[in-house]
């Protein structure tokens, strides 16, 4: 029986909802998925008998609340050390980190222009230079670890740091923002875990319709 539970929003759009989950489903760790959907144009009134922000995900272990994305994941590599969530190494764990850390606090031109929706068709947007001077800088980021790693991830398996990129992959390819060989891979790698397939697949299926996230 799961240990702790996690507590999402729609899969179609919940970006930071798809971070932890993926991350801890590809890692082969239980825990209880709770969905609250924010069907509301401000979230979700229900979110508070969970969540002290009023935004999801939310992990639960036992009487402990934890809260955002990317504490959430910084929380399952303590309780699980041995599932590799962060590199082995020093160096690897750092630039590991500092990437995720970007992703966490930046692109919000790209964020706002194209937001994850798994749903909509393959279609290109014209976007403005702000958010293709984030695409260039995610792009550039992903060639360097992947140079230096030898893939198919950003630093060999599976880590936090690609959890934390898997929505950009999904806008990159929704939009079709870059045409960049590294992101056609990289993209390619994710989309082809079972963990990204049963995310996907779930958020197919969902009706609630968010209309600001609908570009």
């Amino acid at each position: 029986m799961a240990d702790i539970e996690l507590f999402i929003g729609n899969k179609n759009y919940s970006s930071w909802s798809f971070r932890p989950w993926i991350a801890l489903k590809h890692k082969g760790i239980a825990f209880k998925e709770t969905l609250v959907p924010f069907d509301f144009e401000n979230g979700n009134p229900k979110f508070r008998d969970f969540s002290p922000s009023m935004k999801v995900p939310v992990l639960k272990d036992g009487d402990l609340s934890v809260w955002d994305s990317l504490a959430i994941l910084e929380y399952a590599a303590e309780r699980y050390p041995d599932a590799g969530l962060w590199p082995e190494g020093q160096k690897e764990r750092a630039l590991a980190r500092a990437i995720s850390a970007e992703m966490h606090s930046g692109f919000s031109a790209l964020r706002g222009a194209c937001p994850m929706n798994m749903r909509r068709p393959v279609e290109e947007r014209a976007v403005g230079e702000d958010v293709k001077a984030d695409v260039a800088r995610i792009v550039q980021i992903w060639e360097e670890c992947l140079d230096a790693s030898g893939g198919p991830f950003l630093f060999g398996d599976f880590t936090i740091a690609d959890a934390m990129y898997a929505p950009v992959v999904s806008r990159f390819d929704t939009y079709t923002l870059t045409d960049a060989p590294v992101a056609a891979r990289y993209s390619a790698a994710l989309r082809e875990t079972a963990a990204w397939q049963a995310w996907e697949a779930e958020a197919l299926k969902e009706t609630w319709v968010v209309a600001v996230d609908e570009v």
